[in-house]
């Protein structure tokens, strides 16, 4: 079996109506792409385990994890990231509004291009008028205090070289600020139009609340934690160990 290049990334909490399609559509836009789907079922009330148990044994590039109690979705993406057998993580929302049908626009720019993340940027939001003033408010206020050049980090739809995820520090709600911690570790971040579409069924997880004053809350958290963040220094042999264990062994 091939090495997969990309590594499909779903958090998913009570999405029992929109999961089934949403792969169905994962597979319909990667084709082409070499791909795996890894689906973290985040402490669903509903069905959703027993549905991806069932479809992981009839679908080989379906990887199927559950959490006994809701553990949030920075949690479900930093687990799924070390499961992952892709040199590219994709995430994407489990309540369809992401279109996968960008996938392989973000992943074609990532492989061709010297770029560590590239970003979904909603164009045309499909939210109530709430989530979209809360979400603009925070990404106003984040932008100006992170200076970290991506118009809508909400956009669950990004593309993520793996090593570097790896390399990032974890936290709760650490997902929200994937490209100023990318940054902060020297990786190049771009942002792409993409699709946006209304959700359909199931209810949203997240409040004004959520998306608001928790928000600002952990931007300084994140602000701090990238003053204190130092690049790996470049550490330069003196002396060749190898050849100096060799030349001592000519010697005996």
């Amino acid at each position: 079996m091939r090495p997969k290049t990309l590594s499909v990334i779903i958090p998913a909490k009570d999405e029992i109506e929109n999961l089934p399609t949403l792969l169905d559509e994962i597979e319909q836009a990667l084709i082409s792409i070499n791909y795996e789907v890894i689906v973290i079922d985040d402490g669903s009330v509903d069905n959703t385990h027993q549905w991806l148990e069932d479809k992981a044994k009839a679908n080989l590039r379906l990887r199927a994890y559950r959490h006994s109690r809701s553990a949030g979705q920075s949690t479900s993406i930093w687990q799924a990231a070390r499961l992952a057998q892709g040199d590219w993580l994709a995430t994407i929302d489990a309540d369809k509004q992401n279109d996968p049908a960008d996938i392989p626009t973000l992943y074609q720019y990532a492989i061709t291009n010297t770029v560590t993340l590239v970003a979904g940027k909603r164009s045309k939001r499909r939210d109530v008028w709430h989530k979209r003033v809360s979400s603009r408010i925070a990404n106003s206020i984040r932008s100006k205090l992170l200076k970290d050049s991506t118009p809508d980090t909400g956009c669950g739809l990004k593309l993520i070289n793996k090593n570097a995820f790896l390399q990032l520090p974890y936290f709760n709600h650490m997902h929200r600020f994937i490209p100023a911690l990318i940054q902060a570790q020297g990786g190049t971040c771009i942002s792409i139009n993409v699709n946006h579409r209304e959700r359909q069924k199931g209810q949203s997880h997240y409040g004004l609340h959520d998306r608001l004053w928790v928000g600002i809350v952990d931007i300084l958290g994140v602000i701090w934690l990238r003053r204190r963040s130092r690049l790996p220094a470049n550490l330069m042999p003196l002396v060749d160990s190898y050849t100096t264990i060799d030349d001592s062994r000519e010697h005996v």
